[in-house]
């Protein structure tokens, strides 16, 4: 990997953790939300003329990958209302990988090499010893541990089912603008819904951080699609991973969350876990 490249994926590792933040403190996370992905839905609506309609195959997989990150929208917010970003952010990020690396042993057959191996027992202590610790407060949060999880096992299986169906397509940019035209609806119905009363008030306040998270994530992941396509992918995934380290630094220093040895040690053993088992694949 050049350095050019890598220092590419860096900085989408810090413009992932920075739209994570900017959920974190908005004052209304669903409505930003759903800003975030009209935004994207706009872009994607714009962009698919120029690309090729993905193969009947692959449409089963847009529609299971929207079903699954609507979930994950949900989740995410329900994590960031009760928990840190420094918290949340290291539990949800670190265990998709371990998840991933499981269903692909156990259901798709995949033999794990001595490094993965290793990995994934770091991944696991560093999860495990996340779980055990404790907010500012000095309170264990039993409900954000399970919705951090919760939204990792989402991340995971969306990671899944897009792989497969940017297999499928043949070209993985048009599977992925495709998906963005579908997989922020659902999140967006639900925000009308459920703030139908204060809709108006609330995109007022929340447009800019909304739109700005939405040019974010947008332009972190087509960084990583296009260092994927420069790159092995291995490397790119793990360089990525740094993300965690960022929205720790974010969470502690713009957020003034607090940050114990324990939870920084736990935070060190699951990103050392995941870069080893990115970089053993």
């Amino acid at each position: 990997m050049s350095v050019g490249i890598f220092l590419a994926v860096l900085i989408a590792a810090i413009l992932h953790a920075a739209w994570n933040a900017l959920v974190k403190v908005s004052a209304d996370q669903l409505v930003l939300l759903a800003v975030l992905k009209a935004g994207t839905t706009v872009f994607a609506l714009a962009s698919v003329p120029f690309f090729e309609i993905p193969p009947t195959e692959a449409w089963l997989h847009i529609v299971i990958s929207t079903i699954i990150h609507t979930g994950y929208f949900l989740f995410l917010v329900i994590s960031y209302r009760y928990g840190d970003l420094s918290h949340v952010y290291p539990l949800s990020r670190g265990a998709a990988p371990l998840i991933v690396a499981a269903i692909a042993t156990i259901f798709l057959g995949e033999v794990l090499s001595l490094h993965a191996t290793l990995a994934v027992l770091l991944i696991a202590i560093g999860i495990m010893s996340l779980m055990l610790t404790k907010s500012a407060d000095g309170k264990w949060q039993p409900k954000v541990i399970a919705a951090a999880l919760t939204t990792a096992s989402l991340i995971a299986g969306y990671t899944i089912v897009d792989a497969t169906g940017a297999r499928l397509t043949g070209d993985a940019h048009s599977y992925i603008l495709w998906l963005n035209v579908f997989n922020g609806i659902p999140i967006i119905l639900i925000t009308l819904f459920f703030r139908r009363k204060q809709i108006h008030t609330q995109v007022g306040h929340v447009w800019k951080a909304g739109m700005l998270s939405g040019i974010v994530s947008l332009l972190a992941y087509w960084i990583v699609l296009w260092a994927a396509t420069q790159a092995p992918l291995a490397m790119v995934a793990a360089v990525r991973e740094t993300s965690i380290i960022f929205a720790v630094l974010f969470g502690v220093l713009l957020l003034r969350e607090s940050l114990d040895i324990r939870r920084l040690l736990s935070i060190f053993v699951t990103l050392s876990g995941a870069l080893l088992l990115k970089i053993s694949r």
